[in-house]
C-alpha cells in the first residue's frame, strides 16, 4: 500500500451531477431522518456517476493501474471497483456486527472518498467495514463534521501507508505495532495467501536482480540495476514491498 496522489480537481461529472445528487440525498435525509436511520427507507445511489468512465480513468492514472490497497495490477483482467473509503449505504465497526444505517450517503460522489480497488479487497474483505478508534466521534449525517473522526483504516490519499505498514519478505506487518497499520492489514486481507503468493513471485525477481548486481558482470549488472530502480517506482506493482526489502 502506497500513497495515492489524486488530482485536486474532481472529474466534471462529480463536480456537476455528483454535487446535485449529494444535495438531493442530504435533503431526503433531512425530510425523513428517522426512516433512513432505522432502515425503513433507503437511498438510491447512481453508479453511473461515481463509477463514471471519467472517474475510473482519473483513478487509474492516479493509482498507476493498481489497486489502491493491495497494489496489484488488475486492469488486464478486471474493470475494478470504484470503492467508497467511507461506505455509502451502511457501516460496521466490527466484523459480524449488524449493518448500521445510514452510511456516508453524502460522500457517495465525493472525490476524496473514491478509490479504485480490486474486487477481492473491496467485495471480499473491506465491504462495509469502517472502524473508528473512537466510535463516538462517528459522523452520522451530512450535518456532522467527518474530519473529527479517527479512522482505523489508513486513507492512502491522506496518510503515508509506508510509515505504518512494512514487509518482512512478502508478509506485511504493522510498524512498531501501529494500530492503524494492523487494522488496515486485517480488514483489507493484505495477508491473504493468494496475494502473498503473487508478492513472493515478485520478490524472487527482485532477489535475482540484486544477485546479478552483486556478481557485477557487465552488461548484465547494469541492466539489473536499471530494472531494480524501475521496480521501486510508484507505478510498479508491490512497490512498497520492493522498497522495504531493498532497505
Amino acid at each position: 500500500m502506497i500513497r495515492v496522489r489524486k488530482p485536486a480537481e474532481p472529474p466534471e461529472v462529480l463536480r456537476t451531477k455528483g454535487a446535485r445528487s449529494r444535495r438531493a440525498l442530504s435533503a431526503a435525509y433531512s425530510r425523513a431522518s428517522r426512516g433512513y436511520e432505522t432502515g425503513a427507507k433507503s437511498f438510491t445511489f447512481d453508479p453511473a456517476l461515481y463509477a463514471h468512465e471519467d472517474v475510473k480513468q482519473s483513478l487509474r492514472v492516479a493509482q498507476h493501474d493498481k489497486c489502491a490497497f493491495c497494489e496489484s495490477k488488475f486492469a488486464h483482467i478486471s474493470y475494478g471497483d470504484v470503492e467508497h473509503f467511507r461506505p455509502k449505504a451502511g457501516w460496521r465497526q466490527e466484523e459480524g456486527e449488524p449493518l448500521s444505517r445510514p452510511g456516508y450517503y453524502w460522500l457517495t460522489y465525493e472525490w476524496s472518498n473514491l478509490f479504485l480497488s480490486c474486487t477481492l479487497c473491496n467485495q471480499r474483505f473491506k465491504r462495509s467495514l469502517f472502524p473508528l478508534q473512537t466510535p463516538t466521534l462517528r459522523a452520522r449525517s451530512h450535518k456532522d463534521d467527518v474530519t473529527a473522526e479517527d479512522p482505523l483504516l489508513l486513507d492512502p490519499a491522506v496518510d503515508d501507508p509506508e510509515a505504518s505498514i512494512s514487509f518482512r519478505e512478502e508478509v506485511p506487518y504493522a510498524v512498531e505495532g501501529n494500530a492503524r497499520g494492523e487494522a488496515t492489514i486485517r480488514i483489507l486481507g493484505l495477508r491473504r495467501p493468494e496475494l502473498a503468493e503473487q508478492r513472493r513471485k515478485h520478490l524472487e525477481q527482485v532477489k535475482t536482480l540484486r544477485d546479478l548486481i552483486e556478481i557485477g558482470k557487465e552488461p548484465y549488472a547494469a541492466r539489473a540495476r536499471d530494472l531494480l530502480q524501475r521496480m521501486q517506482r510508484d507505478a510498479e506493482a508491490y512497490a512498497a514491498m520492493t522498497r522495504a526489502f531493498l532497505r
